[in-house]
């Protein structure tokens, strides 16, 4: 069987005006970042998600950002998986994650949804848990917070100042993975807890 080439990179996150800037659209910020660095042109709705692609070092990278609200999100996922006929071990779904601190940057051949509900709705519509993600740290709620007032913030000012950084290194491990493997992205990526 031939190696596929068409890799195909979801950041999760809320349409919207209002969801914009949220740490719970993290994954979306880091795909725009993507887009820019990899020279993504044209866009298209298909499967209830925004798409865009490029070929890229003789890869075709498919990225796309679902707008079914984040706990539907894998709707999208199975849609655009299914019609481009892209294995699953080819799938990175960008993410934020509330264990790890903001400006880390986790990735992982698979596992449980971690209370995240894009993910969790990516696992019962695949039917599989093992699907590489890309997990971006945007920390713990302050206090008694509930998480799901706090991930509908827009970052803090601190948090701010460093978020390019962040998503630019997120951008490279998604780009990382579609080029030269899982294994080699966690490696490269996995290591560093580049906190500011």
């Amino acid at each position: 069987m031939m190696e596929s080439k068409t890799y195909l990179l979801i950041g999760l996150g809320n349409p919207g005006r209002e969801y914009k800037d949220t740490r719970h659209n993290i994954g979306f910020m880091a795909l725009d970042v993507l887009a820019e660095k990899i020279g993504a042109r044209g866009m298209k709705v298909q499967s209830k998600a925004i798409i865009t692609s490029a070929l890229y070092n003789e890869r075709k990278l498919i990225l796309a950002k679902p707008q079914t609200y984040m706990n539907l999100s894998g709707q999208s996922v199975q849609g655009l998986l299914h019609f481009y006929k892209i294995p699953v071990e080819n799938l990175l779904v960008a993410h934020d994650d509330l264990d790890l601190p903001f400006g880390a940057i986790r990735i992982r051949a698979g596992g449980g949804a971690g209370g995240q509900r894009g993910i969790a709705n990516t696992i019962e519509r695949l039917g599989t848990q093992d699907f590489p993600r890309l997990r971006l740290g945007i920390g713990r709620p302050p206090g008694r917070m509930e998480a799901k007032d706090y991930v509908l913030q827009n970052f803090s000012k601190d948090e701010q100042k460093n978020l390019q950084a962040f998503l630019s290194r997120a951008a490279d491990a998604a780009l990382e993975f579609a080029l030269n493997g899982l294994n080699a992205a966690m490696n490269q990526f996995n290591g560093e807890m580049r906190e500011p």
